[in-house]
């Protein structure tokens, strides 16, 4: 993958992705909240209050929109510290005004996770946690410090102090458990996100090389036939030339070169028309092309095609899908990889499904992360020590993952297994002891009707590149 995607994938930037313009449109809502509620309370429910200072509060939040409104761009993203500072004069402000109106005992003090939770959203792991030590300290300030609630006649409206330390311990829990969950889950989207990224350009890849190969085929096509009437004349010319020394000699350079000409094209790719046929093909001719670039790995690959019953007939033509052959490829390096010696490949079919399974003589799988295989960035996540028989691996689980899309897209499901127990001494264990891969597909899904197989293949279409 070059440099560029792999930067791409791994940069794990979390700045620069809130915009200026929804922070202000949310602070607008909670002005006209804080100011309704101020509202209500005092006219309303005839509560007594500070209402100068609650709406300097609210003015502070109206000056701050208004002057970022006009010195900033609409389109303006904020960096990593603007936004963190954003949302502490946020929580800031609203701490303020819970001051104002009861601390604790006002039950809007929920809010205060809110700055937190976006923090844990859209921001470091670093600033949301310095955002949650400051929304704790100012928690407990809130606690204990404050300016009571009364009504017009004096009466104090204040909760028990034990139902006071109850709605402070929640608060701080529920602001760790918020802010950790809405974490967790960002994060995981977020590799999500970036490995499906790694999927589509992949497939993107794998789609020009075919498309490659396909122009280099039709060319060795088109081209066959003049460089095959230049090497018959040349041949016819030299049986007349022979009393010509000199140009004999040049003749034969001509035969020569029309033959370097062909093998060049032969090497380039495989020789044949690019006609419909290239679309479909015997699945064991899939199957080969997928593992042909690890073929001299030093490893030995064995392969068998061989159907479930007498009735499911003759070996099966299956479109020759660009996210088949790269899935595939994928699950047989991964074999070749971490295998012994051996790889087996082994195709089934029968009337209603086809059925891959690739299997080693490797270690096989981390018994620990056999139910999480085929997740992106698996071994990223947990810190393991480097494998000695391959150093330089370090283990995403990204190709795997790769792998599991883009055969899922195909519609075929896709287990993940050990072929021995890891605790059975080695005369005990098999010869496909390894990691065990496991494709099954319905047969319709890859398999074409018989009028593509067995029809006329018909004109040849343009190709695009």
């Amino acid at each position: 993958m070059p440099d560029l995607e792999v930067d791409i994938l791994t940069a794990g930037h979390r700045s620069e992705w809130v915009r200026l313009r929804t922070l202000i449109n949310l602070r607008w809502l909670a002005i006209i909240g804080q100011a309704g509620a101020v509202l209500v309370a005092t006219t309303w429910l005839d509560l007594s209050m500070n209402v100068g200072m609650c709406i300097m509060a609210i003015g502070a939040s109206v000056v701050f929109n208004i002057a970022s409104g006009i010195i900033y761009p609409k389109n303006k993203r904020l960096s990593e510290q603007e936004t963190m500072l954003a949302l502490l004069f946020d929580m800031s402000q609203l701490v303020f005004l819970l001051y104002l109106t009861g601390g604790l005992n006002n039950p809007f003090a929920l809010l205060i996770l809110a700055p937190v939770t976006i923090s844990a959203t859209s921001l470091t792991l670093r600033s949301t946690v310095a955002l949650g030590a400051v929304a704790v300290i100012l928690i407990t300030i809130l606690a204990w410090n404050y300016e009571p609630l009364q009504t017009v006649d004096g009466e104090i409206l204040q909760m028990p102090d034990i139902f006071i330390t109850g709605f402070w311990i929640s608060l701080i829990i529920g602001l760790v458990f918020l802010a950790g969950y809405a974490r967790r889950v960002t994060t995981e989207t977020e590799s999500m996100s970036q490995a499906l990224v790694a999927t589509q350009m992949a497939l993107s890849r794998e789609q020009k090389l075919t498309d490659l190969g396909r122009v280099v085929a039709a060319a060795a096509h088109e081209l066959g036939t003049p460089l095959a009437t230049i090497k018959l004349v040349s041949t016819e010319l030299l049986d007349e030339l022979e009393d010509c020394p000199q140009m004999k000699e040049d003749i034969q350079l001509i035969g020569q070169q029309a033959d370097r000409c062909r093998d060049i094209l032969r090497d380039m790719g495989r020789t044949g028309k690019d006609d419909m046929l290239i679309h479909h093909a015997p699945i064991s001719s899939v199957v080969r092309e997928a593992a042909e670039p690890h073929e001299n790995r030093g490893k030995q690959l064995h392969f068998s095609f061989t159907p479930k019953s007498l009735s499911a007939g003759e070996q099966p033509s299956i479109q020759r899908k660009p996210e088949i052959i790269h899935g595939l490829r994928n699950l047989i390096q991964n074999a070749v990889d971490f295998a012994q010696e051996n790889i087996w490949i082994d195709v089934i079919w029968s009337k209603k499904s086809i059925r891959i399974v690739i299997a080693d003589d490797g270690r096989g799988y981390p018994p620990d992360l056999i139910g999480r295989i085929g997740d992106p960035f698996v071994s990223k996540r947990r810190k393991r020590k480097p494998d000695p028989e391959r150093p330089e691996y370090e283990g995403m689980g990204l190709g795997l993952f790769i792998a599991k899309t883009l055969l899922e897209r195909t519609g075929a499901e896709i287990t993940f297994a050990n072929g021995s127990d890891p605790f059975l001494t080695v005369d005990e264990t098999p010869a496909r002891r390894g990691a065990i891969v496991e494709v099954i597909w319905p047969r319709e899904a890859i398999v074409p009707s018989e009028e593509v197989t067995h029809g006329p293949l018909g004109k040849n279409a343009p190709m695009r590149v």
